[in-house]
C-alpha cells in the first residue's frame, strides 16, 4: 500500500463527515454534468472518495464504474450506496494510473487532479478512456492561482501529516492546457466567485 492510500484510509472517517462547502454551488456542478448524461450513458469516476457524487448521478445514467486508491474510502461508500438502494454503482479499488482501459461516455474527475503526482498524464488517459464524443469533467483546485503561498510550506505540512502525500500546484489556465494538449476541447469553464476550484467541462472530439 502507498503512502498516499494509507494517508486516505486514515482520514476516511473525518472525510465522511465534512459537509459540503457550498451546496449551491455543488448542486450547479450536478445539473451541468447531467446535461450530458442519458439513461445509456456508462460512466467512470475515477478517485471518488466516498461515493457521493457517484451515487446522486447514478439514477441518471446506465452505470457508474467510480475507483478510488483508499478501501477504507470505498467501504463507507459501498455502505452509502446500500442505504440509498443504488444498485448501479460499482466501487472498485484501482489506482486510475493502472487502471485497464475502457470506454466511457463521460469520466470525472473531480477534486482530484491536483491530488496527483502528474495530472497530465491523467488527463490524457482520461481522453484515451472517454469516447469520441463523450465528455470529461473536472473540478479541480488550481493552487496556483489562488493559494501559490502554500508551496513552499506544503513539504513541511505534508511531513506532518497536514497535508495529504501529493499535492500538484497548476493554474487555472495551465489546467486548460493540459487538457488541450491531450486532445480535448475546454467546452466550460466556470470558477464560483473567491472559490480555488475550477470546474470544466472537456469534450473529446467526434
Amino acid at each position: 500500500m502507498t503512502s498516499t492510500a494509507r494517508w486516505w484510509n486514515r482520514i476516511a472517517q473525518k472525510y465522511a463527515r465534512q459537509p459540503i462547502a457550498d451546496e449551491a454551488v455543488y448542486e450547479r456542478k450536478l445539473a451541468l454534468t447531467r446535461e450530458h448524461f442519458t439513461p445509456d450513458s456508462e460512466v467512470l469516476e475515477f478517485g471518488c472518495g466516498t461515493g457521493g457524487t457517484a451515487i446522486l448521478h447514478a439514477p441518471h445514467v446506465r452505470h457508474v464504474l467510480a475507483t478510488d486508491i483508499s478501501e477504507e474510502m470505498l467501504i463507507i461508500a459501498r455502505d452509502k450506496a446500500a442505504e440509498a438502494g443504488v444498485s448501479n454503482v460499482s466501487f472498485e479499488r484501482a489506482d486510475f494510473d493502472t487502471l485497464e482501459t475502457g470506454t466511457f461516455d463521460v469520466v470525472l474527475g473531480l477534486s482530484i487532479l491536483h491530488l496527483l503526482a502528474k495530472p497530465q498524464e491523467a488527463i490524457k488517459k482520461a481522453y484515451d478512456m472517454t469516447r469520441p464524443g463523450g465528455v470529461f469533467v473536472s473540478s479541480t483546485a488550481c493552487l496556483a492561482d489562488k493559494m501559490w503561498f502554500l508551496r513552499p510550506i506544503a513539504p513541511i505540512m505534508k511531513l506532518f501529516g497536514i497535508f495529504p502525500p501529493v499535492l500538484s500546484f497548476f493554474s487555472a489556465a495551465q489546467l486548460a492546457g493540459y487538457l488541450e494538449n491531450a486532445g480535448f476541447e475546454v467546452e466550460y469553464q466556470w470558477r464560483p466567485e473567491k472559490a480555488v476550484a475550477v470546474f470544466m467541462i472537456a469534450r473529446r472530439p467526434v
